[in-house]
């Protein structure tokens, strides 16, 4: 049994209930032109033409289909941007200064939280902006292992390697 409440004196009309409005649309396959007594028709029933989609057959090679569409927007690789003539990709020095510190800390085998922590300190952000975590840190291990032998090769790896070595390691 339901328990209803008694309306208050002052209320004296009965309440009533709200209505709302739904949107019927609708989308016709058309094989010819539509009418003026047509569309007229349809306005008079209470429709409304809002859009009109056109769509036509064109021939064209599979060669330059490849080329014309685009694979699916892939995100760019941390440490690189678009470069200035929006037609490749150059290194981001923010970023690859963000990946070599980290090929540093994995050399000295710290843990994913630490290095993490260790770039907040440093006040190294991700690309949006956000400080660094464990996982966002971890999601980073390939694109390290891809730029590794780029990061750790050259004399100024050489000689930061000899600071690292004095590290006590797994401290």
């Amino acid at each position: 049994m339901l328990c209803r409440k008694a309306r208050p004196p002052h209320l004296k009309h009965p309440l009533k209930e709200a209505s709302v409005k739904k949107i019927d649309r609708m989308r016709e396959k058309v094989s010819i032109l539509p009418t003026s007594v047509y569309l007229s028709k349809m306005h008079d029933a209470g429709w409304s033409l809002v859009a009109l989609e056109w769509e036509r057959e064109v021939e064209t090679s599979a060669q330059a289909e490849e080329q014309e569409a685009p694979s699916a927007a892939e995100e760019i690789p941390f440490g690189l941007r678009i470069a200035s003539d929006c037609r490749h990709l150059e290194d981001d020095p923010l970023e690859m200064q963000t990946l070599k510190f980290l090929a540093e800390m994995i050399v000295q085998d710290v843990s994913f939280t630490s290095m993490a922590d260790a770039l907040n300190v440093r006040e190294y952000r991700t690309r949006d902006g956000r400080p660094w975590t464990a996982a966002g840190v971890f999601k980073l291990t390939p694109r390290l292992i891809d730029v590794a032998p780029r990061v750790l090769s050259g004399a100024q790896w050489e000689s930061r390697k000899k600071q690292l070595s004095r590290v006590t390691w797994n401290s």
